[in-house]
């Protein structure tokens, strides 16, 4: 692929983060999500999660407390499911065992995953609206990385984390300064490439 036609689709994905016209992901019913931040959101928060991986299903309850901290004040919280394996049926299993109720996303075509830079899961995404004063203005990514510093490497996880780094990242957002980046590597599994 040639570096424009990477930049326009990369351009076109982005205007569907937006609410522009076309599929990005579906639904657990199979129905189309073309839009993740509905007019008035604040900011979009994507969680990328995969059902087989114990570093991700650790973290749901932090993403549930983060959704319910900051969805109030306007933040789109979803759960992103990358992993071509990850099934409307699996996904569902998941959410069972997990007693999930969460906005969730079947990104099998990995459309959000490349949109939002991700390779492994649990990792997270930070978008916010563009301030160009359009109808169809994009949304530009603030934040990319870990969750928090509980996972030191994989199986090596403190008894709880020192620093929050998304929650510290979306405060910022919300509050109007600079944004913190992550302070070191997601630790987790790697998402399943649809092209090596």
């Amino acid at each position: 692929m040639t570096t424009g036609l990477a930049i326009g689709a990369l351009l076109a994905g982005l205007m569907m983060l937006a609410g522009g016209a076309g599929r990005l992901a579906t639904d657990l019913d199979g129905n189309p999500i073309d839009q993740l931040n509905p007019p008035g959101s604040r900011a979009v928060m994507l969680f990328f999660a995969a059902s087989d991986c114990p570093v991700s299903n650790r973290y749901i309850p932090e993403i549930q407390r983060l959704a319910k901290l900051f969805e109030p004040r306007g933040v789109r919280v979803w759960f992103v499911y990358p992993n071509p394996g990850d099934d409307a049926k699996a996904v569902r299993a998941h959410d069972t065992e997990y007693a999930m109720n969460p906005r969730t996303a079947l990104d099998t075509a990995q459309t959000i995953a490349q949109m939002a830079h991700v390779t492994i899961t649990p990792e997270a995404a930070i978008f916010v609206p563009e301030d160009s004063g359009t109808r169809d203005s994009g949304l530009r990514e603030v934040y990319r990385g870990r969750i928090d510093d509980r996972y030191i490497a994989f199986g090596r996880e403190r008894p709880q984390a020192q620093h929050h780094d998304l929650e510290e990242a979306m405060r910022a957002v919300l509050d109007g300064r600079p944004v913190p980046q992550p302070g070191g590597p997601p630790v987790g599994c790697s998402i399943v490439t649809l092209h090596p």
